[in-house]
């Protein structure tokens, strides 16, 4: 999956995979698969938050 989609796309996703999760409709190939997904959506959301963080912190500076 190489397209971007927004922050609040992924935390959609992530929901979406749990829920199914703990509804138990996944078989275990389907399990791996989504697990794998989620780590992906995790560490992209990760990347998103610490950018704004910086970016944030950065005007904050620059306003001073």
């Amino acid at each position: 999956m190489d397209e971007k989609i927004t922050y609040n796309e992924s935390i959609e996703k992530l929901r979406a995979i749990v829920a199914s999760i703990e509804r138990g409709e996944l078989d275990i190939d389907e399990l791996s698969e989504k697990v794998k997904e989620a780590s992906r959506l995790i560490k992209e959301c990760k990347e998103k938050l610490t950018k704004a963080d910086e970016e944030v912190k950065k005007i904050l500076e620059e306003l001073q």
